[in-house]
């Protein structure tokens, strides 16, 4: 009985019939947001609300009976633990109490799309794998920001006061700076109180803020990337032998290829460091 379950909600028709709700989902959340059409359908939007929460009640009520008398099992999957609580905020009741909190949860339920798309999981992984490096390069770019605004307010605070007349300003301005928005304004404006000064001063900060630090966070959501495609390999590889017994042939040349791309990055860091190395002149 549970494998044939399992066959139902691991069934391709099962998941894009979740994924149509999902959307439609996200579209009644949007219309209920104009009063006219809440007021001309409201009785139907609140029957589409409740058959859409039913039929999420009913996935993941089939997705606990999967796991028979283990269905804590469940929970043990992060993205199913979201979906859960999604669908626990909508169950709430409609009183004044509760409901701003299921107008939030109505909206949320269109992030349900990350745990129907696989590659959405991927992104949504990357991007939160890489939030640790992330900080670190965040932190450089404060202090670059910081180091930035200070000296801006000494070279350029008696000629524009509006942008430089105080560190808050100036952050502001270099804020606006890294966004590229109408920085040649400010750089006409801070021309006459440092004309030599200026152009190192702007350009080296937009090149280094603009150009620099966001190639080290793509750099680092691409890592990341790289991680969660061998990740989720390895767990679908797992999950089918556990579900099977048996590698199919595809688990193995995956795996192959992974260990193969492991040891490319492997080698490409040895000579890195070699040649970072000095190279020791033999003596006579």
């Amino acid at each position: 009985m549970n494998a044939k379950l399992n066959a139902l909600v691991h069934a391709r028709w099962f998941e894009r019939a979740i994924l149509t709700v999902i959307i439609l989902a996200g579209i009644l959340a949007g219309l209920e947001t104009s009063p006219a059409l809440v007021a001309r359908y409201g009785t139907l939007l609140e029957t589409l609300d409740l058959v859409v929460l039913a039929i999420f009640i009913f996935e993941i009520a089939l997705k606990l009976v999967v796991h028979g008398r283990q269905p804590w099992h469940y929970f043990r999957d992060g993205w199913n633990v979201f979906d859960f609580t999604i669908v626990a905020l909508c169950c709430l009741p409609t009183n004044s109490q509760f409901a701003a909190v299921l107008r939030l949860a109505r909206a949320l339920r269109l992030l349900r799309l990350v745990t129907a798309l696989p590659r959405l999981q991927l992104l949504v992984g990357a991007l939160l794998k890489s939030l640790g490096a992330m900080g670190y390069v965040g932190l450089l770019l404060a202090l670059m920001f910081y180091i930035y605004g200070v000296v801006g307010v000494h070279l350029f605070g008696e000629a524009d006061a509006v942008h430089f007349g105080s560190l808050k300003a100036a952050l502001f301005t270099l804020f606006q700076m890294i966004t590229l928005d109408n920085w040649s304004e400010i750089y006409r404006a801070a021309q006459s109180g440092a004309p030599v000064a200026v152009p190192v001063y702007f350009i080296s900060f937009i090149l280094l803020g603009t150009m620099i630090m966001l190639n080290l966070f793509i750099g680092i959501i691409m890592n990341s990337m790289s991680e969660m495609h061998a990740e989720i390999a390895a767990r679908d590889r797992q999950r089918h032998v556990t579900e099977t017994g048996a590698a199919t042939i595809e688990d193995d040349l995956r795996l192959l290829q992974q260990q193969i791309e492991s040891l490319k990055d492997q080698a490409v860091r040895t000579r890195r460091r070699l040649r970072q190395k000095p190279s020791r002149v033999p003596e006579p």
